[in-house]
């Protein structure tokens, strides 16, 4: 595949500014427009890449310059375009927001610039005439690396205001390439979290879908934009596209015995438990697992032959009574995990181990409580492996990102998971036999060795 895949990344000055509205809107007009459209979104976000999905029909990726590191933003935007004729790039928070006290290290402006992608600006005129050209003459000229390519004005109240709009953007040099009206917003319901996932409303969520494209249609010109994404040219430093399997790997006969006896790796799916990247599934699956999704708020059992269990992140507090009522599964899992079994949970997942959450029975794995709190716990993490897991060898190096309002009594196992480097230094999790159990949401492709050791233990446990 060629490293030159048109692009555009779609930022905004602040969030709420319809980066989400646009960037899915036009890569449905893209992809109704006959096109291959590769979608992506900046940061540890999971909930837009659902949205991104239903719009394009592939697998929504996320480019996190934190979690994975500057030098993995390339591939694996190569790796995810793989075979498509354009790519959109949504954009997180504002521009140049990125992860605190780390300079622009994991924003938008960071992400577009290791892609060398023109930048689409978001602007909310709802409240401005004159003063856009200010605002937009600021962020195209903050960085001189960054390429605003245009801008998409958003919530504009009519022709006279559009006209006023259009004119103050002509001194700032700055192309309008979308003027969006103010209507009723699409209907994309958000709660304590973000938007409410894809898989909890799925036929709402594909009108929804519909009816940003409708609007991207309607206000933009997308023959511009997609000219724009065709001058984007390669994508820098020579990036060959990332892949799951590792390049110092040569099979053997030892290995393709193993491939006939491929551990079944159970992942937990469904609305309760929706947070993944589509990495740890490829990796899982090039380590040689059979990797088989499984739902717990339906089925009553682990898929046949399950020889290990991720449980990644989502809304266990959501389905809390639902997941409690299936009992058989609890069951199955607790027996699972007294077995040695290898088990990696985060986040949504640690808490589905626990004794209880929020005073109903979860699978009990794990001697600890859990419970909703007010308070907002977000952040990305510069992790340690305290000691071996089925995951990392003590003293692995990972990054990670916590996003819940839930709380863990006790916070840590006699064994952590993780040493939380930082100002203000901490462990955290639980590693209790083949449990491997967290708050942090990690992105394997940052450390493959990860899902190797996991499906070796697989494999020996």
């Amino acid at each position: 595949m060629s490293a030159s895949v048109p692009r555009l990344v779609i930022a905004a000055p602040s969030s709420g500014s319809g980066k989400t509205t646009v960037a899915t809107g036009l890569m449905a007009a893209f992809a109704a427009r006959g096109l291959a459209v590769s979608p992506h979104k900046v940061g540890p976000d999971y909930i837009d890449p659902g949205y991104h999905a239903l719009a394009t029909g592939r697998v929504g990726r996320n480019l996190d310059a934190y979690l994975c590191g500057p030098e993995l933003v390339g591939p694996l935007f190569l790796h995810g375009a793989q075979g498509c004729d354009i790519a959109v790039v949504e954009g997180v928070m504002g521009l140049y927001d990125g992860a605190a006290g780390e300079g622009e290290l994991a924003s938008t402006a960071h992400v577009a610039k290791l892609l060398r992608a023109p930048v689409v600006l978001v602007v909310d005129a709802s409240s401005q005439s004159r003063s856009v050209a200010a605002l937009v003459h600021g962020f195209a000229s903050w960085d001189p690396e960054v390429r605003v390519g245009g801008v998409i004005l958003n919530k504009v109240a009519s022709d006279r205001h559009e006209e006023l709009l259009r004119e103050a953007l002509e001194q700032a040099g700055v192309p309008v390439l979308g003027v969006l009206r103010r209507v009723a917003q699409v209907d994309t319901p958000s709660r304590h979290l973000g938007l409410v996932p894809v898989a909890e409303r799925h036929a709402a969520a594909v009108e929804a879908v519909a009816a940003m494209a409708a609007q991207v249609v309607d206000g933009c010109d997308l023959g511009a934009l997609e000219a724009l994404a065709r001058a984007a040219g390669a994508v820098p430093g020579g990036s060959a596209p990332w892949t799951p399997a590792s390049p110092a790997h040569h099979p053997t006969r030892s290995d393709e015995a193993d491939q006939q006896r491929a551990p079944v790796v159970a992942v937990a799916g469904g609305a309760a438990f929706t947070f993944s990247y589509a990495e740890h599934t490829e990796l899982l699956t090039a380590a040689g697992a059979d990797v088989v999704t499984f739902d717990p708020l339906r089925d009553e059992e682990l898929p046949e032959g399950t020889a290990g269990l991720v449980i990644g992140g989502g809304f266990p507090e959501v389905y809390a009574s639902e997941l409690s009522a299936n009992a058989p599964l609890r069951k199955a899992v607790a027996e699972l995990a007294g077995s040695g079994a290898p088990i990696a949970a985060e986040c949504a997942g640690l808490l589905y181990l626990c004794r209880e959450l929020d005073g109903l029975p979860m699978c009990g794995v794990l001697d600890a409580g859990a419970r909703m709190t007010e308070r907002l716990t977000l952040g990305y993490r510069d992790a340690v492996a305290v000691g071996d897991s089925v995951l990392a060898a003590a003293g692995t190096r990972m990054r990670g990102h916590e996003f819940h309002r839930t709380a863990v009594e006790p916070g840590s196992g006699a064994e952590p998971a993780w040493g939380v480097r930082g100002p203000r230094p901490r462990v955290e999790g639980f590693v209790e036999r083949g449990v491997h159990a967290s708050y942090l949401h990690t992105h394997w492709a940052s450390e493959p060795g990860v899902a190797r050791r996991f499906v070796e233990r697989c494999r020996t446990s």
